[in-house]
């Protein structure tokens, strides 16, 4: 019965992908339960259907006490026969309704809707490019992308759960008062306009309220993932109290977001006590002077004293399902400054798969300098024929990263064109794309899994044997053995912590080889490949990296010269454009800036007559 309710709604059925997803609450909400409505139709139903026996059990509870006012024998005979059917109906029918509404609402719903909306947010929020990541927490996305979908499950329980019912059971008092004595329906028609401003001043003020309050908590989780994340420079630095009093920033701006939301609900329960007072004096008041004027019977005053202790009971839970309605609608609301968010680097409408036959590179005019005047590539005019192998160097801030960003379409530049084998980068899936580019980056940064899935990444379906061999070439294999988790994995199973954290620099940088070794990718970048292997390692591992550049066509970024002193052409940037381009020992003649710097670094790293 379970598993039947359970798969009455797939979470992940297939839907249309919009890179700009609608930026209003409501509308954003209808696109996320398109695959519910169905289920949410019978949801409502049984909801308004429960509540209707709730009220007919209560009219007909003050049936009952009219009918006892004659002799046990007397009752029996005339009434045992619709007694025992009553009795039945409480005992069977009643409760499988309300099985059936909470099978609905549980199993069908909940789960699958909070999944739906943390697999699409994923999905979505993964699709953005690199340089929206750079633009926010890591923590604050992930947070907003796990309390959005409970708090949009929330909103939904509550809606079937407690206003639906809540509205079905208000009217079904009206009827049952009005039906009683048309009069008693005044006091309550009263209690309710007064409720009413009281939901409308509560929900005015709790929606702002605890918007901020769910902002507030993620800045609180930004600012200690971004400490957990930096540990190790947080602890070198000694800044321990320094990132306390970050953290204790944002966790006191929490604190008194949260006083402002809680003040609101203080209010609330004072005014409700009071309007409940009201709705209890006037109900069952009038009913008494009904009956002592002989107007009403003494079942109508025992179904009015239970319908408005019922309705008593029930308005502090319906003022806390609708504020809590409104509060959870705030963190969807939040949480959508992050899922909502149109993807900007999207792949054209037309774009086709990538499929390279010669990897020549072929750069145009290109311009990127990230919104500012200043900064990045200025005017860049490149072609790199299949199969050469390029050195680029410079200072820092040079617009070396920059040109292998945009190669890889990290970013769209700003201005000019980057084809590979005749096809505009941007024509093409991003995907394919990056298929068809194996890189090796500075900051060798690992997935926290196992050695095996790491080096996978490059290659999923690559087989065991050409793991360990691609390991074997990063010199990475033997190292890999000796490894060992604190869950007692060993080998290519131990994990290696959040990225990489627990292996060596060196050791990241070798298993960040042997994954692009694995991928075997026709146009290779490399990004400061070396920089963090020791030289007796680095030297071993030199040979590998000509091996892998056989055949492709491989863009070489380095500081330490004599990595790319070997390559068919150097090029060197400066302030965005490239002054300088040749073989080593070309530039070198040259005497221009790459002179300078290999005179700088020749003592330290090459003998000069070595690399001519």
């Amino acid at each position: 019965m379970f598993r039947y309710f359970e798969n009455l709604v797939d979470p992940y059925v297939a839907y249309e992908e919009k890179d700009a997803p609608p930026t209003r609450l409501w509308p954003f909400m209808l696109e996320y339960s398109r695959p519910f409505f169905r289920v949410f139709f019978w949801t409502a139903l049984l909801s308004i259907v429960v509540a209707g026996v709730e009220i007919w059990l209560i009219s007909y509870m003050g049936r009952v006490v009219d009918l006892l006012s004659g002799s046990p024998a007397e009752v029996w005979d005339a009434y045992g026969t619709e007694l025992v059917l009553m009795a039945a109906f409480v005992l069977l029918l009643r409760p499988a309704l309300h099985v059936l509404d909470v099978l609905l609402l549980n199993n069908a719903i909940l789960p699958n809707y909070g999944t739906l909306y943390r697999w699409r947010s994923h999905k979505h929020v993964l699709r953005q490019s690199v340089g929206w990541f750079e633009n926010d927490f890591a923590g604050r996305i992930a947070n907003r992308i796990m309390q959005t979908p409970p708090a949009a499950g929330e909103v939904i329980f509550q809606v079937f759960d407690a206003i639906s019912f809540s509205l079905a059971y208000l009217v079904g008092a009206a009827i049952l008062l009005t039906a009683a004595d048309a009069r008693l329906l005044i006091p309550l028609l009263i209690w309710f306009v007064l409720y009413a401003f009281l939901v409308r001043w509560t929900v005015a003020r709790v929606g702002p309220a605890s918007q901020a309050a769910s902002d507030a908590r993620s800045t609180v989780t930004g600012r200690v993932v971004d400490s957990y994340t930096n540990i190790h420079s947080v602890k070198m630095f000694a800044h321990h109290a320094r990132e306390l009093d970050y953290a204790k920033e944002a966790i006191e701006e929490t604190r008194r977001t949260f006083q402002v939301e809680m003040r609101i609900f203080t209010i609330m329960d004072a005014v409700l006590v009071t309007l409940n007072g009201v709705l209890i004096v006037g109900v069952v008041g009038w009913a008494i002077a009904l009956w002592m004027q002989g107007q009403a019977s003494v079942g109508v005053v025992a179904a009015a004293t239970a319908l408005t202790l019922r309705l008593n009971a029930m308005t502090g839970w319906i003022m806390w399902a609708l504020t809590s309605f409104f509060r959870q609608l705030g963190v969807v609301a939040e949480g959508m400054q992050t899922i909502a968010q149109p993807i900007e680097l999207a792949d054209d409408r037309d774009a086709t798969e990538l499929q390279l036959t010669d990897g020549r590179i072929d750069i145009r005019n290109l311009s990127h300098h990230y919104g500012r005047e200043a900064g990045g590539l200025d005017s860049i005019d490149l072609t790199i024929a299949p199969g050469e192998k390029i050195g680029l160097i410079g200072r820092s801030g040079a617009g070396k990263s920059t040109l292998v960003k945009l190669l890889l379409r990290f970013y769209d530049a700003e201005k000019g064109v980057i084809e590979i084998d005749g096809h505009d980068i941007r024509r093409v899936t991003q995907d394919s794309l990056r298929r068809n580019i194996g890189m090796v980056q500075q900051d060798s940064s690992l997935l926290h899994r196992s050695v095996r899935e790491n080096i996978l990444y490059g290659r999923p379906d690559a087989t065991e044997d050409e793991v360990i061999a691609a390991a074997k070439q990063a010199e990475a294999h033997e190292f890999i053995l000796d490894l060992e988790d604190p869950q007692g994995r060993t080998g290519y199973d131990a994990h290696v912590g959040e990225r990489g954290v627990k292996l060596s620099g060196g050791q990241r940088q070798r298993v960040t080889l042997a994954r692009v070794i694995l991928k075997d990718a026709p146009i290779l970048l490399l990004d400061e490949a070396t920089s963090a292997l020791d030289s007796e390692v680095e030297a071993a591992i030199q040979s590998t990296l000509y091996g892998m550049m056989e055949g492709k066509t491989v863009i070489a970024i380095a500081h330490r010269l004599s990595t790319i002193a070997q390559m068919d052409r150097i090029l060197v940037l400066d302030a965005g454009r490239i002054v300088e381009q040749g073989s080593h020992a070309d530039l070198l003649a040259q005497g221009g800036l790459y002179a300078q710097f290999w005179a700088r670094q020749s003592g330290g790293f090459l003998n000069p007559e070595a690399a001519e």
